[in-house]
């Protein structure tokens, strides 16, 4: 059974996009790991896990 988040369409494009972040910063220079890189990555995945967090606690919205 498909979790009900997954047929949402707002969270499969930011989970994409968290996907395609994580594409682009790997070719980041290496310095940048702690500074740049971490922030975006943090942030891309913030919007899919609240996504799925709201989704869990309003059930079938």
């Amino acid at each position: 059974m498909e979790k009900g988040y997954k047929k949402l369409l707002v969270w499969q494009k930011a989970n994409e996009l968290a996907k395609e972040i994580y594409i682009i910063t790997k070719q980041f220079p290496e310095e940048e790991i702690y500074a740049i890189t971490s922030q975006l990555r943090r942030a891309v995945l913030s919007v899919p896990a609240n996504i799925v967090e709201e989704t869990g606690r309003q059930g079938k919205k």
